[in-house]
């Protein structure tokens, strides 16, 4: 006997709805949000529960977690808002910015652009895209939040020795680099809105953009982007915390095996995770198109689903299985390796 899991009310629960919206009209917040849900409650805990692991490896892989999303989303939340913003005017007033053969192209004959998958791309590029972007700053901030945390750590369990870095010192000077890099994001001209949004609309008006948004609308884009993100993002912070003066170097091989390890199994496991649920997705969207048939929000919905999708399960791959193998794995490597040297 078959059991639905899901009636029509499920389909039309309005938290679900408003996070589909939500997903499609900031892809990148989206994606930063859930890493920072994931990483804070679940990864800390997956990387505690590791057995046979040095408590120190633990605790540096632990604060390499914290620091990546408290960094990551500060960041993203600072770009994302004003480039969603912008392409939320085009959205609702595609003719004021969009010449008519850019509408005709993109549009593809829907009745409302937005609802065309060739539109949808086009302008995912410039959300998720973002987070491509992004990755190497949120890996400097990453590395730059990486030394307070260890400082505040050291504080905890040893009260009763004295610092051997200057905490104080470095703590305010990266907050001081923060609060720079966020005023900067907020002071810029293109986060006013029209300039932006003109920038954003002067390049779907390009033939070029819409030929490849075309050419490549139906691909996994998300699941690409989001990839390509982390393996940026991986390899910036190898670079950084081999150039981090306040974490010992034995400690610096093992963070930086775990963040390989990790960031190459997480992507792994994701694209078949994500090729294995395509045709639970494709019943999934038949049932919930049919219960929203009505909502002039269905093509947001729609999109909001592509995007969802790749992101629970990269996010929910890379924070709960694969930080107990890579905290494990790292430490027998960098032992491993270790002996190999001295032979």
């Amino acid at each position: 006997m078959k059991v639905n899991l899901f009636n029509q009310n499920t389909y039309k629960n309005k938290f679900l709805l408003n996070g589909l919206e939500f997903a499609a009209n900031n892809g990148a917040l989206f994606v930063a949000g859930t890493s920072l849900t994931l990483s804070t409650i679940i990864r800390p805990l997956v990387i505690l529960a590791t057995p046979k692991t040095d408590k120190q490896n633990k605790q540096l892989a632990l604060i390499k977690s914290l620091a990546s999303s408290a960094g990551g989303y500060l960041l993203i939340l600072a770009a994302s808002i004003p480039i969603a913003a912008s392409i939320k005017k085009i959205d609702k007033n595609p003719a004021k910015y969009l010449n008519s053969r850019t509408i005709a192209k993109l549009g593809k004959g829907e009745p409302k652009i937005t609802n065309s998958k060739t539109y949808q791309f086009a302008t995912q590029l410039f959300k998720l895209g973002l987070g491509a972007v992004m990755a190497t700053p949120k890996s400097i901030f990453t590395n730059m939040f990486i030394t307070p945390f260890i400082a505040l750590n050291n504080k905890i369990h040893k009260k009763n020795e004295k610092q051997t870095y200057s905490n104080n010192l470095n703590s305010q000077s990266d907050e001081n680099k923060t609060k720079d890099l966020v005023f900067k994001g907020k002071g810029s001209p293109l986060t006013k809105g029209e300039p932006l949004t003109r920038g954003i609309a002067k390049i779907l008006n390009m033939q070029c953009f819409q030929n490849f948004a075309d050419r490549f609308k139906d691909t996994n884009f998300a699941m690409h982007i989001m990839a390509i993100t982390d393996a940026v993002a991986t390899l910036t912070l190898i670079d950084q915390v081999n150039r981090n003066k306040h974490i010992n170097n034995d400690r610096k091989r093992v963070l930086n095996y775990n963040s390989a390890i990790a960031t190459s199994l997480s992507i792994g496991c994701s694209y078949t995770a994500d090729a294995a649920l395509d045709g639970v997705t494709d019943k999934f969207i038949k049932k919930f198109t049919e219960a929203n048939k009505n909502s002039p929000k269905l093509g947001k919905y729609l999109e909001g689903i592509k995007i969802a999708k790749p992101t629970l399960i990269l996010g929910i791959t890379y924070y709960t299985i694969i930080p107990f193998i890579s905290t494990f794995l790292a430490e027998r490597i960098d032992r491993a390796s270790h002996t190999a040297k001295k032979r």
